[in-house]
Formats: structure tokens, sequence, C-alpha cells
């Protein structure tokens, strides 16, 4: 059996270069490990959009960690095997670009699943949005909260 790291992460910005909270489900066997969430303080502004879509401020953040203090605490989850995401290309994009915005060095490539091309080849007929494929699979989702987000993806059909 293999190990899965589902995450997602939200953002500050239109930038989507920071991270403002991740959200971390890793299955092992096929059962639900061990998960991880946080607020993280991006050190950068907050766009009104995604304040609004996320619910994450500037204030919410205050006290959080920075990526890099963060980053300890996630690497074992991010290194423990294949990392899953919803539209992965995005999250991934956006760990990459804190990854190197702090100066850390990671693996130059990962095994990732993304579950939005996987709907598009089982499901080509409806939207692959996250909470339009939660609702067809009756999933519950507290949608763009990072946490719920990550751990949607895990679940079963209710």
């Amino acid at each position: 059996m293999y190990t899965y790291t589902v995450f997602d992460v939200e953002t500050p910005n239109r930038f989507n270069n920071r991270i403002s909270a991740i959200g971390i489900t890793m299955i092992k066997e096929g059962e639900i490990a061990d998960s991880f969430y946080s607020l993280v303080d991006p050190e950068t502004s907050f766009d009104r959009f995604n304040t609004r879509l996320t619910g994450i401020s500037s204030s919410t953040v205050a006290g959080a960690p920075n990526f890099a203090q963060l980053w300890e605490k996630i690497a074992p989850f991010m290194e423990s095997g294949i990392l899953v995401a919803h539209n992965a290309v995005f999250d991934l994009g956006v760990l990459k670009h804190c990854l190197n915005a702090y100066g850390i060095e990671w693996k130059s490539s990962v095994k990732y699943i993304c579950t939005v091309r996987a709907g598009r080849k089982l499901l080509p007929d409806i939207s692959h949005k996250l909470n339009d494929m939660c609702d067809y699979y009756g999933i519950a989702l507290d949608h763009h909260r990072a946490e719920s987000d990550s751990s949607a993806l895990c679940a079963d059909k209710q």
C-alpha cells in the first residue's frame, strides 16, 4: 500500500506565492493516519478577494508561524508519500514559491496526483470544482478552508 499526503493551501493574495493556511491529511494503508492544520503568517499583504474567499486576514494570522517556521512540522508529512491535491499544479506551485522565498531546499520533483485531472478523466461531463465534486459524491465540505478541503479528498461517499 502507498502512503498519500493530501494537502491544500490557501493564499493571501492574487500573486499565489505565499500560504496563509495549510491543511494536510495523511492516508496510510487506505485509512486516515494523521492530519495537520495551521494558519500561516505569509508576511505579505492580503487581497480583499482572498480574505472573503477564505475568511483569513492579517489579523487572523497574527501570531501564526511563518512558512519557514512551519516547514519543520510539515516537511515530514510532505516527504512521506505521494502528494495529492485538487488542482495540484496550483498547490505545488505555491509550495515551490514559498520554499524558494525562504531559501529552503527540497526535492527537485515530487510524485503527485491531481484530483482535478483524475476527475476530468473519470467524469468528463460534470464540473470539476472541488465543491461540485463533493456535492456529486455527497461529501461534506467547508470550501476554501484548507483543513476541510484536504480531508474532503479523503472522504468516502456518504
